[in-house]
């Protein structure tokens, strides 16, 4: 079977625990990132923050989270967009908001508007006390499948 034959034909027919299962390998599976919830409406994750993803400062890097806002995003997008096409990152804005050594971060990616050609999603992301890490915002671009 090829890749194309193996895969749904869309994120909206995946369980988390599937997408965490074709993620494998990924750039966001090498991270640690674990989807926790995928719907249309909400995508929620976790990873561990460990010395391999600090920058020389020894706090998580920045990259990371701009990876996780992109990712659950996309995610939430692909959910809702469905089989009508794929949906592509356009632009991605992530506020760092406070440094984290360590510990298991979450974020939550929830739309904030859906059109036609286009979504913006915003992703917040925290740590076990709740407090706020980062916030960021993905423009998606909805591309139609061409017949």
């Amino acid at each position: 079977m090829t890749e194309q034959q193996t895969r749904p034909s869309s994120v909206a027919d995946l369980s988390p625990e599937q997408l965490n299962e074709i993620s494998k390998g990924t750039f966001a599976d090498l991270l640690g990132l674990r989807v926790t919830e995928l719907g249309p409406d909400r995508v929620c994750g976790v990873w561990n923050v460990t010395p391999q993803l600090h920058q020389p400062a020894g706090i998580q890097n920045g990259g990371v989270l701009c990876t996780v806002v992109e990712t659950l995003a996309s995610t939430g997008g692909a959910a809702w967009y469905g089989e009508r096409g794929v949906v592509v990152g356009v632009n991605n804005n992530t506020d760092f908001l406070r440094g984290v050594r360590d510990g298991q971060l979450s974020a939550e990616a929830t739309p904030l508007h859906r059109g036609g050609t286009q979504q913006l999603w915003q992703v917040v992301i925290t740590d076990e006390d709740g407090r706020l890490i980062a916030r960021g915002q993905v423009r998606l671009q909805n591309l139609p499948h061409r017949s």
